[in-house]
């Protein structure tokens, strides 16, 4: 009889483009969507939690900000229907105004928060599974909805622990960017590869410089590399306007609204969003919100087959050092606008819609890199154990400590090696351990040991000085929780 070939182990890896995440990861995850989360109920918007499974017809037929068609997801059929993740927080809203268009208020306010999967070639950074924090206001036509979007995001920010100054909410619309391509020449159907190719050029400014994009514009660029990448071919007035169009940002926000307004002249669609662009402006300087938090920047382009008005994008302006130690702007953590197109998919009507998303771990890794966020999390106090017959007294101990709010827990390993023990609770980032064995159950007391000091101190002091700053303290268990207590407060 042929031996059975055995059966090869799992290998122990999460898959390629997904990642796990700790304690220290969670819980401040928890504690700044928290945060965001008090902004948005402050501003009256409802939290609204839908299931991470869609049909791909309720999907749609495009991602934002994804070339690949109905390839981004990760779908699969079932009973004749096929269904895939979620891959933002959007489509779902959108599918929720329609199915419960009769019950839900109009303009309805909600805001979600959650994980949503990409099948997207994952890179540095770029993860398959991601969270995002949306906020987004259905039923509303009037850019005064785009406007307190706007502001809800500068006071998110700042809530979360962005300085002012540290940051920019840059505001554009996609109808002076469709009015600049009309007086260009360049609407039409028959256009729109050229038009393709413009907006690519228009999104590389940052990266490419006037003359990068200017090439782009016309016949072409040669890279460092000499790799040649085709231009759109423009005549040089039609790339003048749209360069025009790019340098058009001035200091006040009303002086950029004027040169966009000359820029747009004879195109009606973009004469409507210059005037949209400054009722914005108006009503968020009503509000004391000045170019300092809210800009008005044509530079901002984005999703340009998904944004059908204005368009916004939050921007961290302070300095990070890049994988090669290069000083660089740390960049967008987040970015909406207006969609009124998405839910008419359900409704056969148009409904007006818009909303913003933040990048949930970018904003983490901007807060990280403030310093506002501490990498480390301080963990439980430790109850070791001495002796296991006493197992009911050291959870009586632990008991104590949690009914007065302190984070506790009994070393539940092997307690014959005391110092794994220590060693366990440096592992957990321990602030206190708790000491009793048979003697100071006889005295009735108990060591308490401050491992935060008692750290500090191995690190350079003598032994005299070791002496007279003891991390140890012997006390009567009576007042093991208020000596606990004062320590952790110690500590901060």
């Amino acid at each position: 009889m042929a031996k059975q070939k055995k059966q090869p182990r799992p290998k122990a890896a999460a898959p390629k483009g997904f990642q796990d995440y700790f304690g220290a990861e969670v819980t401040q995850r928890t504690e700044m969507l928290s945060k965001i989360a008090a902004v948005y109920h402050r501003y009256g918007f409802d939290a609204l939690e839908t299931s991470a499974v869609e049909t791909v017809e309720a999907l749609g037929k495009f991602l934002p900000d994804v070339d690949r068609p109905n390839e981004g997801v990760f779908a699969w059929e079932e009973d004749a229907d096929w269904l895939a993740l979620r891959y933002d927080l959007t489509a779902p809203l959108a599918r929720v105004a329609a199915q419960y268009r009769n019950d839900l208020p109009s303009p309805y306010r909600r805001y979600a928060m959650g994980p949503v999967w990409r099948n997207e070639k994952p890179g540095p950074g770029r993860f398959r599974q991601f969270y995002q924090c949306d906020a987004d206001t259905v039923g509303a036509s009037s850019v005064a909805a785009d406007a307190e979007i706007c502001a809800m995001l500068a006071d998110t920010l700042e809530a979360v622990g962005i300085d002012r100054g540290d940051y920019v909410v840059r505001v554009n619309n996609r109808k002076v960017l469709n009015g600049v391509m009309e007086v260009a020449g360049l609407a039409g159907d028959d256009r729109e590869a050229e038009r393709g190719i413009v907006l690519r050029a228009i999104d590389k400014l940052d990266r490419l410089g006037p003359d990068g994009v200017r090439a782009l514009l016309g016949e072409g660029r040669k890279d460092a590399s000499g790799d040649f990448t085709k231009g759109a071919g423009l005549a040089a007035e039609q790339a003048e306007i749209v360069m025009g169009f790019m340098q058009a940002k001035r200091e006040a926000g009303a002086a950029t609204v004027a040169v966009l307004r000359d820029l747009v002249k004879g195109s009606s669609v973009g004469v409507d969003g210059v005037a949209e662009l400054e009722t914005i402006a108006e009503l968020l300087d009503a509000q004391s919100y000045g170019a300092d938090r809210i800009d008005i920047d044509p530079s901002v382009v984005r999703g340009l087959g998904y944004y059908t008005g204005p368009v916004y994008e939050a921007e961290l302006t302070f300095e990070v050092l890049d994988e090669k130690g290069r000083p660089r702007n740390f960049g967008s953590v987040s970015g909406g606008g207006r969609y009124d197109d998405l839910v008419k998919r359900f409704t056969g009507q148009e409904v007006p819609a818009t909303g913003v998303s933040i990048g949930v771990d970018r904003l983490l890794a901007a807060l990280r890199a403030k310093g506002r966020i501490d990498a480390s999390l301080v963990g439980p106090v430790v109850v070791t154990v001495m002796d296991r017959a006493r197992m009911a007294d050291y959870q009586t101990m632990v008991a104590e400590l949690r009914n007065a709010g302190i984070r506790a827990e009994v070393y539940l390993g092997n307690p014959k090696n005391f110092g794994n023990q220590l060693k366990y609770a440096d592992k957990r980032n321990s602030p206190v351990a708790i000491i009793a064995g048979g003697d100071e159950f006889d005295a009735g007391v108990v060591q308490i040991k401050d491992l935060v000091l008692g750290a500090e101190i191995a690190k350079s002091a003598t032994l005299e000085e070791w002496k007279d700053r003891p991390s140890q303290y012997e006390v009567p268990r009576d007042q093991m929780v208020a000596k606990v207590r004062e320590i952790l407060d110690g500590q901060g």
